[in-house]
């Protein structure tokens, strides 16, 4: 299924976006442990890309790992997201991108609960929550 991509120049993304969600998004950074806003959010509705606004993971699928980050066992749309080899820090880990605009999300591993076996750890600033009606 092709996607069509958002590109934006560095300029546009550093205008638009708060400082952490640039760091996390546009340069791979990350926010640490158990300070993003939706580590411990339990609100129902749909978490979308900050970037983008393209929806990436639904309140049902999210869980307490324990890891400090919002975890998800399920992507709303294989679709929206992206896997790429990261090799940094010494890792062998899977990036989640954002398959719209290129964002980076977290990474994405095989420890997580049933149905999928997955957990998609996020970044709280690379993501908006928007609440079910």
């Amino acid at each position: 299924m092709s996607v069509k991509k958002i590109v934006r120049t560095d300029a546009e993304w550093r205008t638009l976006l708060e400082p952490m969600s640039y760091e996390v998004t546009r340069q791979a950074s990350t926010e640490r442990a158990f300070t993003g806003k939706y580590w411990d959010h339990h609100e129902h509705g749909v978490y979308q890309c900050v970037c983008c606004e393209t929806p990436l993971f639904e309140s049902d699928t999210k869980f307490d790992s324990g890891c400090g980050w919002p975890s998800y066992f399920k992507a709303i749309n294989p679709s929206h997201v992206a896997e790429r080899a990261d090799h940094s820090y010494g890792m062998i880990r899977t990036e989640i991108l954002c398959n719209v605009c290129d964002a980076h999300l977290g990474h994405v591993f095989p420890d997580g609960p049933p149905p999928t076996g997955l957990r998609y750890c996020i970044n709280s600033a690379s993501l908006t929550f928007i609440p079910s009606p």
